[in-house]
């Protein structure tokens, strides 16, 4: 029994209680209570915060906005791995469902209490407890219980997507410790476990009784966020609408938040159907990707007047990784020198100029545009002794220093077609007869796969016209590879089962890297279906750094294991880069607004829909 949550006990009892207490329980159980968790230091709000300090605590509430999305959608379920989900309900994981903290774009990683009214753990942050809010409740008007949220957290673990079976692993133990509280102890020493712990979706575990969780799904979740989902056009249109009974709505972390009476979804064969839809006023924000079109394409009649306007988003956020990756699965690819040569190949400079006109850098390693990326030259310091050990297992330029190739001006870069078959002759090519071949003749085929719906943050046309000019540089390698586009469901479901050797490939890595880089580069996603390790990549080392990142126990140490890893994964060459931007580019509506402050995080999930609101509500 914790004594300091029975307030109203006289002063008497609650001493003598105490007194029992610390002479009978283990020094880890007089931890304090608190209302948030920080992965380092402290978090920046102190307890009694009014709001979080990105929003508008005054803006108004009302309204519709109509966003859009790419491909389409026969899932209402994405906590799975089957199906293809109608995606804004995990990527906005506060509209239907709630964790029992919530995160603040604007710190690397801080907790807040969400459902959850405080969390507690001991100084080693070998166990980790939640205390629920009394108040919480799911849409439907029930209370949130604590059989939920241990139903929730074990559904996941073992029936969910492998992204929670991972981290579920490391939990030795759930319990029960109280009315409203549950408590993880975990079997691995991982600083990172007590703050993930709180991330989970809670769901009503009474909706699936009978049901089998992980069969995909079009049946509406239950949860107790600030949107129900209200009206669903399976493949074309999703419609979520604020609840006027949320029972959260007055909390700190909550206001100025989710603002609009009505989010709508509707779902494009293309992102150019897309944009053609935006112009028209059908839908009212368009995120641009490309800097050369941002400055073309943006002069039609809603822009002259004044029906839409243009915003620039900075962040400080990683670049993460965008680019073609290979797949170390298939033996051709399985070369380091033969990954290289595909990136000597790929003429990024001429496709940079064409694409964007060169205003966009280069994604020069995992984690460019913040302090975790790797350092110019080679490792030293405590970076250089984590990767030590394993110096004989490291393609060249992890600890050395490694550096893409330029490329050139001109469509044929003939310093990187050199460079190109150099090392393709060390790996034993050649180009016989005008063909590309090894010492038994086979010749050197492969496969790219790309999407026809495109990707989050590249667009169809935009990805073939970087394959094509990539295939017609390859054709002066003798090389000759099948361009295969699949629509989304097709493309989904053979990417989830690594049957590619190309394709386009996008991550996004946050300022807080931690347990989810085992699901990105660990070696169980190289026959484990569903997860990111596209790539395939099987590397001790990078597995090594991760766990240092679990352990480290100051700033210094955990951005040395972080960069050491960036090291391992930029120079194990296994996805061809492109360029990324520094800002969010947004035309929208110009009766929508959003707050002053940028979050350290920049346009992220939180930011909007949920902190934006529509003039002239109310």
């Amino acid at each position: 029994m914790r004594f300091y949550r029975f307030a109203n006990e006289s002063a008497i009892w609650r001493q003598l209680a105490l007194c029992v207490c610390v002479a009978s329980m283990p020094l880890a159980s007089l931890a304090e209570p608190m209302h948030a968790i920080a992965m380092y230091g402290e978090p920046a709000l102190k307890p009694g915060f009014s709001h979080l300090p990105y929003v508008n605590p005054e803006a108004p509430k009302g309204g519709t906005i109509r966003l859009a999305e790419t491909g389409t959608f026969d899932s209402l379920n994405p906590w799975i791995l089957m199906g293809n989900p109608v995606w804004p309900i995990f990527t906005q994981p506060g509209f239907v469902t709630e964790t029992l903290m919530t995160r603040s774009i604007d710190e690397p990683f801080t907790l807040y209490g969400l459902l959850a009214e405080s969390v507690e753990t001991d100084p080693e942050r070998s166990w980790v407890e939640f205390t629920l809010r009394p108040e919480a409740r799911f849409s439907d008007g029930t209370p949130v219980t604590i059989e939920d949220v241990m139903w929730s957290y074990e559904t996941l673990g073992t029936k969910g997507h492998p992204r929670y079976g991972a981290v579920w692993a490391k939990v030795e133990r759930m319990e029960q410790t109280g009315p409203r509280s549950v408590r993880f102890t975990f079997n691995t020493a991982d600083r990172e476990l007590a703050l993930l712990m709180g991330m989970r979706p809670i769901l009503k575990k009474a909706q699936w009784e009978g049901r089998d969780f992980s069969q995909s799904s079009l049946m509406a979740p239950i949860g107790s966020g600030p949107y129900v989902i209200d009206r669903v056009d399976p493949g074309r249109q999703i419609v979520f609408r604020r609840n006027p009974d949320y029972w959260g709505r007055d909390l700190p972390v909550n206001r100025g938040m989710g603002n609009f009476d009505e989010i709508r979804y509707d779902y494009f064969g293309d992102a150019s159907a897309m944009f053609e839809a935006f112009k028209a006023g059908e839908i009212d924000v368009w995120r641009e990707l490309v800097a050369a079109r941002w400055d073309r394409d943006f002069d039609f009649p809603a822009i002259r007047d004044g029906r839409v306007v243009k915003s620039e988003i900075a962040h400080q956020r990683p670049s993460g990784i965008m680019g073609l990756v290979m797949n170390t699965r298939n033996p051709l690819f399985a070369d380091w020198r033969v990954r290289q040569a595909m990136i000597e190949a790929f003429n990024y400079q001429f496709i940079n100029m064409t694409l964007s006109g060169g205003k966009d850098p280069r994604i020069t390693s995992y984690f460019s545009n913040s302090d975790l990326a790797m350092q110019p030259g080679a490792a030293t310091g405590r970076e250089a002794e984590l990767l030590a050990p394993f110096a004989g297992q490291l393609p060249p330029g992890t600890l050395e220093g490694y550096t893409l190739p330029p490329g050139g001006a001109r469509a044929i870069d003939r310093d990187g077609i050199r460079a190109a078959l150099a090392h393709l002759r060390e790996a034993g090519w050649t180009v016989q007869n005008g063909e590309l071949r090894n010492g038994q003749g086979e010749p050197f085929v492969f496969e790219i796969l790309l999407n026809q719906s495109g990707s989050a943050m590249r667009s169809s046309a935009e990805t073939r016209q970087i394959v094509n000019i990539f295939v017609e540089s390859l054709r002066n390698l003798g090389i000759q590879p099948r361009v295969t586009v699949l629509d989304a469901a097709q493309y989904v479901e053979r990417t989830n089962n690594y049957q590619f050797d190309m394709t386009w490939y996008e991550r996004g890595l946050s300022l807080s890297p931690g347990n989810e880089q085992l699901l990105y580069w660990g070696h169980e996603g190289v026959t484990r279906t569903g997860t990111k390790n596209w790539m395939g990549m099987n590397a001790p080392a990078a597995e090594a750094m991760i766990a240092e990142m679990g352990h480290a126990r100051s700033e210094e140490d955990y951005r040395a294991s972080v960069r050491a890893l960036d090291r391992i994964l930029t120079a194990g060459r296994y996805v061809i880069p492109v360029s990324y931007s520094r800002i969010s580019r947004l035309a929208h509506g110009s009766s929508l607004d959003y707050p002053e402050k940028t979050p350290l995080y920049g346009d992220w999930p939180g930011f909007m829909p949920e902190t934006w609101w529509q003039e002239g509500s109310e």
